[in-house]
């Protein structure tokens, strides 16, 4: 192993969005179990710190490559098409009119059973999105697209997030 490794490569997977999730959390605790601090305390401060150097690396590529948000993310970074969430805000008319539309159905739902339909078309619209991120990154190799997709996806997880916090208030 390598810290220089990519998460794809310190995981031994391939390079694709595509990923089974109990493969990367049995490697994850596989990873761990051989880097752990602890098996080398017989070794010296030194060794020490390099396990946990490591223990340390493994998780922060756990912590991306678990989450298809962050490893969309990740790929775009790889293939050299950064999301810069922070200072590109431009998004296509029709999503910031569906997010309107969203953010006003929120406002005025009046129960649980309201804010559940928002929620189930706010997920369905994730899991398309999702699809779509697949399609462009490991199909068509179209990172332009996966970018758009993913900054997309930053938002529809932000409004999630809202949502299930004013449904919280009805329970």
């Amino acid at each position: 192993m390598n810290l220089q490794d990519d998460d794809f490569a310190l995981f031994g997977l391939t390079r694709a969005f595509a990923q089974d999730r109990a493969s990367i959390d049995a490697r994850w605790k596989g990873l761990q179990r051989e880097v752990h601090p602890d098996k080398f305390a017989s070794h010296g401060p030194a060794a020490q710190r390099v396990a946990l150097q490591w223990s340390v690396r493994i998780n922060e590529a756990y912590q991306r490559l678990k989450d298809p948000l962050k490893r969309a993310a990740y790929l775009c970074e790889l293939a050299g098409k950064p999301i810069q969430a922070h200072s590109n805000t431009a998004m296509p008319a029709a999503f910031l009119m569906q997010q309107m539309g969203w953010r006003e159905a929120l406002d005025d739902a009046n129960g649980a059973s309201a804010l559940e339909a928002l929620l189930a078309e706010v997920q369905q619209s994730r899991q398309e999105l999702l699809g779509a991120c697949e399609t462009a990154l490991d199909q068509t190799k179209d990172f332009e697209a996966a970018v758009s997709h993913v900054r997309a996806l930053m938002f529809i997880d932000k409004f999630a997030l809202d949502l299930h916090q004013r449904l919280d208030q009805f329970e």
